[in-house]
């Protein structure tokens, strides 16, 4: 074990241990944190050659995070996504053998071939690694964040020094804790947005909370329901149901995000979606929700082609677009709240969207979309909306299959 560090360095190890804390503040991302503080090692005369900060993830997508340390070169961010062959790998590291052990810190001298059967560490003594250090630190167990591993590699002979060990035990708190206050902002940032959208998440974040914060917004309204799948609930156990609808909402997503629309619910197997319009151009939000319809139904198509050809079934989309006023904000009770959208607008798209079977149109558009958007529509008619005291004008586009 490292002994106490040298009465000469304990100013630095308080210089480093204010910016370390000052770090944790400010960063948004730990490579910064893991970066800025092995360069100030390494003026100091620490060997250091790599280094890393591994942390576990609960975005929904990763298993973890890594931000990579080389000397002489950028500083590396990795997430291991869940199943991933990263993932698996991680069974077979330095971290995860000290977790097995219930021990916090580990040692490997790799010039004398010790831990040379974790593939990592051996690739580093290929390339010159003489000395690999691990220290491990534990989060509060109120989280799912359960901590992070800091590794620190030499290259030099002899790595590490005792007393250079030493400041890092010093050092190796205030970093643990820095670290922890960027994982669980990110953690915060990152799940919001995962289960409300980027925007909305942004509003949230912001300061948004209060029941009835909000305000009135124009936008163009995307509501998309999946057909029928009332009737395969009868047919299909609930795991192969979620997996359905989980492809289902995946290319409806990617096909909102790309044309700057978000989606703000999933409704059982409904999707409501809005383009907020700018004042001065709402064309340009009709137009993007209306690429947006028409590229998610040809992709169903051809999500259907394939799951049809493994004997699965085939599953539409109905797809209303309505443009209208709408309140955006917080709504729901004291202590369960919903941000999203109500309105009459809403109420129209939905009872818009019950006409498309009845028609036998995938795609619907409203009167006003249909006015503001401005492309070539075929009339079909003024119908009863329920709950809606005016008859509304429903077009599709002109050339649309019957």
């Amino acid at each position: 074990m490292p002994g106490s560090p040298p009465h000469a360095e304990v100013f630095k190890i308080k210089d480093h241990i204010q910016w370390v804390i000052e770090q944790g503040i400010t960063s948004e991302h730990i490579g910064d944190l893991v970066a800025g503080l092995c360069e100030r090692l390494i003026a100091d005369g620490f060997p250091i050659w790599r280094a890393s900060i591994r942390m576990p993830s609960l975005h929904p997508m990763y298993r973890g995070i890594a931000a990579n340390f080389m000397r002489g070169g950028e500083t590396v961010l990795e997430n291991a996504e869940h199943g991933s062959e990263t993932e698996r790998n991680f069974e077979k590291t330095p971290i995860f053998f000290l977790l097995n052990r219930g021990e916090k810190t580990g040692r490997w001298n790799l010039a004398k071939g010790e831990g040379l059967h974790y593939g990592e560490l051996h690739q580093f003594a290929l390339a010159g690694g003489t000395d690999h250090v691990v220290n491990l630190f534990e989060f509060p167990k109120e989280v799912a964040l359960r901590g992070l591993g800091f590794s620190l590699t030499s290259d030099a002979r002899g790595g590490f020094s005792d007393d250079q060990l030493a400041i890092i035990d010093e050092l190796f708190p205030a970093l643990g804790l820095a670290a922890y206050r960027v994982a669980v902002s990110k953690t915060a940032t990152d799940i919001l947005a995962v289960y409300t959208g980027a925007r909305t998440s942004a509003r949230i974040l912001a300061g948004e909370t209060r029941r009835g914060m909000g305000g009135s917004i124009d936008a163009a309204i995307l509501l998309a329901d999946l057909r029928n799948f009332t009737a395969l609930t009868e047919a299909y156990q609930p795991g192969e149901i979620v997996g359905f609808l989980n492809e289902h909402f995946e290319l409806i997503d990617r096909h909102v995000e790309e044309n700057s629309g978000e989606i703000l619910k999933f409704m059982g197997d409904s999707v409501l979606a809005i383009f907020p319009t700018d004042a001065e151009d709402p064309q340009m939000s009709c137009k993007a929700a209306l690429a947006s319809a028409q590229n998610l139904l040809r992709a169903n198509e051809e999500l259907n082609r394939e799951r049809t050809l493994n004997g699965g079934p085939d599953i539409g989309i109905d797809v209303v677009l309505h443009l209208g006023e709408v309140f955006y904000g917080n709504v729901g009770a004291q202590g369960r709240l919903d941000f999203t959208v109500i309105g009459r607008a809403v109420n129209e798209a939905s009872r818009l969207e019950k006409l498309c079977g009845t028609l036998e149109q995938p795609l619907l558009l409203s009167e006003s979309f249909a006015a503001t958007c401005a492309v070539p529509c075929d009339y079909l008619g003024a119908f009863e909306l329920r709950g809606v005291s005016k008859r509304a004008d429903v077009y599709r586009l002109a050339g649309a299959a019957s």
